[in-house]
């Protein structure tokens, strides 16, 4: 058996000088901490272009990668952009992401990489779109958002909505040129991401990816395939996605999402899941599934309540689906995100999947939850001290009540001379979970600015911590320790 570590820091909150991180040089050497750190693994966010409230899990394509991370200087280097290109551009404050000076001031630079582009490179684009044709629906379906000034694909005229075969061939020849451009835009995202990937494989890191359980209504995705999804005849949602009230929110969360029809996928073999995968596959050498737990009943909302509170629980696809993946994508290993309400039923998917379940060790000091403790963790599980959506663990520390905290202290021994930080890390390297991963906030022992994310807050605060410096050799030679301490370097070791 293989003990092994990892860290997740998703690649917005890289360091750069353009406002956001990218697939530049800093990834680059991010990969060459993880190395140095005696890491396994590189957890992410999802990596597909952000919209409402500039969330990842909020994204207008399962295929298409976020412009945003298209690096910069790879583009002046490579004769794409020029120095005065930039004259000009604002990129924000130091330490945080600005979705709006990127919109603004980053998007016109991609596009006079296109200008440039497009005779340079032309036979790689050729051959991209020619692999990839989801690249020309993507790209025509944001041609056709800003032709009808972004309004959501439900409310373009009848004959773009409903996809006209007819109308959507003169919108193609109308287009041409902003669907080109998109569609060079993403080639240039595979052509980076590719060269990084390389770069972590040689270094012998793995890439975690997160793939969320719904997709966005307005999205390309919805747009193609409305008889995947629980629409009414004006093709808007008849109920939504979300999560019951709990004990972190009395009115639940109402997400939004469109809902699966599921019988209709379960008719064709579960095929554009399959496709789904197998295209987070191209990216990623583990895929963790969102909300794993809504695979067995999910949480249905009527369409236009403002609360999650009157949602009812409806089965879902369970197994059928987790085969059809386990079948349609055998070379991906799977991470089953079942935080949330549990019941037996969640359980037993979780057992007859055979993935890796999830414990927040912040969760286990939480009244009965037991279950996140290490000495309850099981082997084929993924520990994780605290994910993109809790506090991180300094936060954790100084704003949860004494009680909580006194239930840390005294199960794992935490002291000053060591820190309480370190002893928390500590006491999820311990665990007996084959895997272990913490966020790069917490090893840095940052606070409340450096939370990524807040469930059910719309705030420009989520999604916008970055780095102002990559973390430094001492702090990669202290994780290495404590790896080869708990045996996490990925040697085999006894079972």
């Amino acid at each position: 058996m293989k003990r092994e570590s990892g860290i997740l820091l998703h690649i917005s909150s890289l360091p750069t000088a353009y406002g956001i991180g990218t697939l530049g040089k800093e990834a680059f050497r991010f990969v060459d901490f993880l190395k140095a750190a005696g890491q396994s693994y590189w957890q992410i966010l999802p990596i597909g272009p952000t919209s409402y409230g500039d969330s990842p899990y909020q994204s207008c394509s399962i295929y298409a990668g976020n412009p945003y991370f298209v690096d910069i200087d790879a583009l002046l280097e490579d004769g794409l952009l020029e120095p005065k290109d930039l004259e000009g551009a604002y990129w924000g404050q130091p330490g945080r992401v600005d979705y709006a000076a990127l919109y603004y001031y980053r998007l016109p630079l991609l596009e006079r990489a296109y200008a440039k582009g497009k005779e340079l490179r032309r036979d790689a684009f050729a051959a991209f779109r020619k692999a990839n044709p989801w690249v020309e629906d993507y790209a025509l379906f944001m041609a056709l958002k800003r032709k009808f000034g972004m309004l959501p694909w439900n409310q373009w005229p009848e004959k773009a909505a409903s996809r006209d075969p007819e109308a959507l061939e003169r919108y193609r020849e109308e287009l041409k040129e902003d669907i080109s451009c998109c569609a060079f835009t993403q080639y240039l995202f595979y052509e980076q991401w590719d060269k990084l990937a390389a770069h972590a494989r040689a270094q012998g890191i793995r890439i975690i990816g997160d793939i969320p359980i719904y997709v966005t209504m307005d999205s390309c995705d919805v747009w193609m395939n409305p008889e995947l999804f629980q629409l009414d005849a004006s093709r808007c949602p008849s109920r939504v996605a979300g999560c019951p009230p709990d004990g972190f929110s009395e009115d639940g969360q109402l997400w939004g999402n469109p809902l699966y029809d599921w019988p209709k996928h379960e008719e064709t073999g579960f095929a554009w899941w399959v496709k789904r995968v197998r295209a987070a596959a191209r990216f990623f050498d583990v895929v963790r599934i969102d909300h794993f737990r809504g695979l067995e009943s999910y949480w249905s909302v009527p369409f236009g309540d403002e609360t999650a509170r009157n949602g009812k629980w409806v089965k879902g696809p369970g197994m059928k689906l987790v085969t059809a993946l386990r079948e349609g994508v055998p070379q991906v290993d799977f991470i089953a995100e079942d935080l949330g309400y549990q019941t037996p039923e969640v359980e037993q998917l979780l057992k007859d999947s055979g993935f890796p379940g999830m414990k927040v060790l912040e969760f286990g000091f939480y009244g009965e939850n037991g279950d996140y403790l290490p000495h309850n963790h099981v082997v084929n599980c993924v520990c994780y001290t605290g994910t993109h959506d809790n506090l991180t663990l300094a936060q954790w520390l100084d704003t949860e009540s004494e009680e909580t905290v006194g239930k840390a202290v005294k199960y794992l021994g935490l002291n000053e001379a060591e820190g309480y930080v370190r002893g928390m890390i500590r006491g999820g390297m311990s665990s007996v979970a084959r895997i272990f991963v913490a966020q790069l906030q917490d090893w840095l022992e940052l606070g409340a600015e450096a939370r990524m994310n807040a469930p059910g807050e719309l705030s420009t605060g989520n999604w916008s911590w970055r780095l102002t410096e990559l973390p430094d050799d001492e702090l990669a030679a202290e994780i290495l320790e404590m790896t080869k301490r708990y045996a996490r370097t990925g040697e085999p070791t006894h079972a």
